[in-house]
């Protein structure tokens, strides 16, 4: 079985076009993509937990 790819929070950040400031601020309020802490200390986004975020935004857009 093939590991999901795992993005780097400045991919999701260009991806989404929003700075980390404000990411965080969605962080805090419970409404950003899972985040995945390494043992080196850096953060990580699945590709599959950033798509259920964005479905999850258009569903609430509409």
């Amino acid at each position: 079985m093939a590991r999901p790819k795992m993005l780097k929070l400045p991919e999701v950040l260009e991806e989404i076009d929003m700075s980390r400031a404000a990411f965080y601020r969605m962080r805090a309020r419970g409404q950003a993509p899972r985040l995945r802490k390494l043992p080196n200390g850096q953060l990580r986004i699945s590709r599959a937990d950033l798509d259920a975020w964005w479905q999850q935004c258009g569903e609430n857009a509409a």
